[in-house]
This record gives structure tokens, C-alpha cells and sequence, in this order.
């Protein structure tokens, strides 16, 4: 199966085969093991980031904050910062980040649903 991702030469924007495109660190934004997470955490609904924390098992606090500032800077994620002693603040999808966190939950779900077959793969190369 081949997908077509642009046409012609030289490489333009959108080409994420060429190495100086960058729909690579989009890609890698959202395609990394704690953007896919906050991703589809976030598809289910908005949350503090101490829950958005909690939620993500094994995440670092300093590994979510930099992983919410690169999913925002690529204008998925919304940074609501409400003036409170201390302040709070909550993460939720832009219109764009729930287009994405479809992709992203489809491929979480298909990878659930496959995780017998993909453990038995694993325990067969062993």
C-alpha cells in the first residue's frame, strides 16, 4: 500500500518524507508516546493538569509541560489560565486538536484491540 503525500519535485511543505519538512515535528509532536496520551486524554474532556497528570500514567511532570507547550505551539491544545490563589489552569482540543485526537484515538483503540494478537507476536519471536 502506498500513500500518496505530495507530488512533484522539489519537496514542498507537506512532504513528511523529506527530511526538512515541517510536517516532521508536527508528526513527531503527535505522534510521540506522551502526545498520543495527552492527545486522547484530552479527547475524553478538558482537564487541570494535575489530572491530565494523573491520568497519563509514568509521565513526568516536566515531560507533560513540555509536550502540552509543543502540542499548543502546533494550535491542537488551548492553555486556560483562570487568576485563583494558586492559579489554575486547564488544557483542552482546538477544533484542529479534535481532528487530530480522532486519528490519534483510532489508532489507540486499534492497538487495544490488537494486544492479544500483537503479545502473542512478541512471545513467538522470543
Amino acid at each position: 500500500m502506498s500513500i500518496e503525500v505530495s507530488s512533484g519535485w522539489p519537496a514542498r511543505a507537506g512532504d513528511v518524507f523529506d527530511p526538512n519538512c515541517p510536517s516532521r515535528g508536527v508528526l513527531e509532536h503527535v505522534t510521540s508516546r506522551w502526545g498520543v496520551l495527552v492527545l486522547a486524554a484530552l479527547a475524553e474532556r478538558e482537564l487541570r493538569f494535575g489530572a491530565l497528570h494523573r491520568r497519563i500514567g509514568g509521565v513526568s511532570q516536566k515531560m507533560l509541560a513540555q509536550t502540552l507547550r509543543a502540542l499548543a505551539a502546533d494550535g491542537f491544545v488551548e492553555r486556560t489560565v483562570v487568576p485563583a490563589a494558586p492559579p489554575q489552569v486547564s488544557y483542552r482540543l482546538t477544533d484542529t486538536g479534535e481532528q487530530v485526537a480522532a486519528h490519534v484515538a483510532g489508532l489507540v483503540g486499534w492497538i487495544e484491540r490488537q494486544l492479544p494478537r500483537i503479545l502473542a507476536a512478541r512471545e513467538a519471536a522470543l
